[in-house]
C-alpha cells in the first residue's frame, strides 16, 4: 500500500470500528471507498445500510426521470430554436429553463444510476464535488429562470402597454446575470464556504448540512434565502398580480358585453371558462409544483442543522430526487402548455397530436391576455 493510501485506510478502519462500537451493526457508510471517508458526516454512521431494493428503485426512478427530462427538455429547445415565430425575447427564458434542466439530467442522472448499482458513491471525491456543484448551479439556474419568466409575464400582463418591451439584448443580459449569480453560489463550497459531501444512501452529493460551524451554517442560511425564499417570493408576487389584472380585465369585458346586450364578447371555447379561472389554475400549478419540488430539500438542509436526528438516508435521498424531478415536469408547465409551442410540436411531430390541436390548454388565458397587451409569445 502506498504512503498516501495508508492514512486513508487507517482512518477508514478506525471509523468502521467506531461505528461498530456505536451501533453494533453495519452502517450505510460500510461500502464507501476509503478515499471518500473524510467527506462523510458522523451522522451517517448510526444508520444501517438501505435495503438493496431501495437502491434499485431509486436507480430506476432516476433513469426514468432522466429519459423523460432528456427528451422533454431537448424537444423544447429544438422546437423553440427551429421555429421562427417562437424565437422571441421572452421565449429565450423558456429555452434557458429547458436547457438548464436538460444539462441537469444529462450530468447528474448517470452518476446516480451508476452509484445505485454499486450501492455507494464509487466515482471518487473529485466527481462528488463536481456532482454537487453542477446540481447546485443548474438547480439555482432553473429556479431563477422560473422567477424571470414570472416577472416577465407580470411586466407584460399587469403593466401592459406601459411596460418596457423585452429586447434580445435585455433578455441575454438577464440570462448572463442568472448564470453568473448561480455560478458564484455553486463554486463557493469548493472554495471553503461549506462543502459538497455524499448524502442519503451515499449515491449522490450535495451541500454539507450537518456541519454546525458558523461558516457552513451561514452558507445554508444565505443559500436558502437567495435561492429559495427570494425567487419563490417573486413568483408568488408576480402571479398574484397577474391573476388580479386578468380578473379585472375579464370584469370589464363582462360589463362591456352587458352594455351591448350580448352574452359575452368571447366566442367558442373561450366563452366556456373565464380567463381568470384558467390563469388561476396555471398560477396555482406553477407555485404548487415549485413548492413541492424544492421545499423537501430545503427542510432537510435546515433539519440537518437544527434537528439532525430525524434525517435518515432514505429521507435525504428522496428529497434530493424530488428536487431533481422539477426538471422532468418543467417542460410541461412552461412549454407544452404554450399553445403556439403545441402547434409547432404537432407540426413537427404529428404522431404526438393524438387527434387534438392543443388549443384547449389551461394556459390559453395567459397567452390570450398577453397577446392583447403586446404578447410575450
Amino acid at each position: 500500500m502506498s504512503v498516501l493510501g495508508e492514512p486513508k485506510f487507517a482512518a477508514w478502519t478506525a471509523q468502521r470500528i467506531t461505528a461498530s462500537a456505536f451501533s453494533g451493526n453495519m452502517t450505510v457508510v460500510d461500502k464507501v471507498p476509503p478515499e471518500m471517508l473524510h467527506l462523510i458526516a458522523p451522522h451517517w454512521y448510526q444508520h444501517p445500510p438501505l435495503n438493496p431494493m431501495w437502491h434499485g428503485i431509486i436507480g430506476f426512478l432516476m433513469g426514468v426521470m432522466g429519459v423523460i427530462a432528456f427528451f422533454g427538455n431537448g424537444m423544447v429547445v429544438y422546437i423553440f430554436c427551429s421555429t421562427k415565430t417562437l424565437r422571441t425575447p421572452s421565449n429565450f427564458l423558456v429555452v434557458n429553463l429547458a436547457f438548464s434542466d436538460f444539462l441537469m439530467m444529462v450530468s447528474l442522472v448517470p452518476e446516480v444510476v451508476i452509484n445505485c448499482y454499486f450501492e455507494t458513491w464509487a466515482l471518487g471525491p473529485l466527481l462528488c464535488e463536481i456532482h454537487g456543484m453542477l446540481g447546485s448551479l443548474l438547480g439555482c439556474t432553473s429556479i431563477w429562470t422560473m422567477s424571470a419568466i414570472a416577472v416577465d409575464r407580470y411586466n407584460v400582463i399587469v403593466k401592459g402597454l406601459s411596460a418596457k418591451p423585452l429586447t434580445v439584448k435585455g433578455v441575454l443580459l438577464r440570462l448572463l446575470i442568472i448564470w453568473l449569480f448561480c455560478a458564484l453560489w455553486a463554486i463557493a463550497p469548493m472554495l471553503g464556504w461549506n462543502r459538497y459531501v455524499p448524502e442519503g444512501n451515499m449515491t449522490a452529493c450535495g451541500t454539507d448540512y450537518f456541519s454546525t460551524d458558523w461558516l457552513s451554517m451561514s452558507y445554508i442560511y444565505a443559500y436558502s434565502f437567495f435561492v429559495y425564499f427570494l425567487p419563490l417570493g417573486l413568483i408568488i408576487y408576480s402571479y398574484w398580480f397577474i391573476v388580479q389584472a386578468v380578473a379585472a380585465h375579464e370584469k370589464s369585458m363582462r360589463e362591456q358585453a352587458k352594455k351591448m346586450n350580448v352574452a359575452t364578447l368571447r366566442s367558442g371555447d373561450a366563452a366556456k371558462t373565464s380567463a381568470e379561472c384558467k390563469l388561476a389554475k396555471v398560477a396555482l400549478m406553477t407555485i404548487s409544483l415549485w413548492f413541492i419540488a424544492w421545499t423537501p430539500y430545503l427542510v432537510v438542509n435546515w433539519l440537518g442543522l437544527l434537528h439532525p436526528s430525524v434525517i435518515t438516508p432514505l429521507v435525504s435521498i428522496l428529497c434530493s430526487i424530488f428536487a431533481k424531478m422539477n426538471a422532468m415536469y418543467n417542460p410541461i408547465v412552461y412549454a407544452i402548455s404554450h399553445p403556439k409551442y403545441k402547434q409547432a410540436l404537432y407540426k413537427k411531430f404529428p404522431s404526438l397530436a393524438c387527434g387534438g390541436s392543443g388549443d384547449d390548454t389551461t394556459s390559453t388565458a395567459t397567452n390570450a391576455t398577453t397577446e392583447e397587451t403586446k404578447s410575450n409569445a
